[in-house]
């Protein structure tokens, strides 16, 4: 693991579930790929269904997916990360989730998530119908992206039946605040930053790129801002990228 000292990796390889990481890596991939173990699970994690599919649409590497991945300022975890695959899940590049994660992802359902992307300590995913997250979209603690209303919702008048789930998709470099809820119809283009405890509902990509939205609902808050991406991209990439 050349860059991340002996310490570092050292640390990586005792935090690592190793029973779980076996059994999943050989149980959802062909033999050519699980023998390489490109996915690894840190800490306790539950497998409620992995009934559905995973793909890893990038050159696969050793722990280049991390599920539970110790990389932010919190060291402990509550034990209850989950994960319930039943649909399709895309991973096109190395992926993080932090500590104590939910993803749900029903049958015939569809999840993309992007190169570099990340989600963070108690993040939740449900994916019902569809949901893209492009590369390059850190999403901050205890933000959850849900694209269902969970229950039917109806016209009292006309008896019109509302759609219970919309597709959810975010644009390259996003950068996600904590405790952020991002619901069924929302979509975001390319550098597009949301602040903290916001709800996220509907179609902002007419807003344009390097944008501040937030509030409930979001809206826009202030033009020409941006992370500081290529900046943080050699420390980011050093930091999160397993390497052997």
């Amino acid at each position: 693991m050349f860059g991340l000292g002996i310490k570092r990796k050292v640390k990586f390889f005792i935090k690592v579930n190793w029973i779980k990481t076996v059994y999943f890596n050989f149980k959802m991939f062909p033999f050519k790929i699980a023998k390489k173990l490109p996915v690894f699970f840190y800490g306790s994690v539950k497998f409620t269904s992995l009934s559905g599919e995973i793909v890893i649409d990038a050159p696969i590497k050793i722990g280049m997916i991390g599920f539970g991945q110790p990389y932010e300022m919190t060291t402990r975890s509550r034990g209850i990360s989950e994960i319930n695959l039943s649909g399709v899940l895309v991973l096109k590049g190395h992926i993080q989730f932090g500590n104590d994660f939910f993803i749900y992802i029903k049958e015939n359902a569809y999840c993309e998530i992007g190169h570099m992307s990340s989600m963070a300590t108690l993040a939740k995913l449900i994916c019902t119908y569809k949901v893209v997250i492009g590369k390059w979209v850190r999403i901050g603690s205890e933000s959850q992206l849900i694209d269902t209303n969970f229950h039917q919702m109806k016209n009292t008048k006309t008896g019109e039946l509302y759609p219970m789930c919309n597709p959810i998709e975010l644009g390259d470099y996003n950068y996600i605040g904590n405790r952020v809820s991002i619901m069924p119809k929302t979509k975001t283009n390319s550098y597009c930053t949301v602040a903290s405890n916001s709800i996220l509902n509907k179609d902002y990509t007419d807003l344009g790129t390097n944008i501040l939205i937030g509030g409930i609902p979001s809206k826009l808050i202030k033009n020409d801002i941006s992370r500081d991406w290529e900046g943080e991209r050699a420390r980011i990439e050093d930091f999160l990228i397993f390497k052997k």
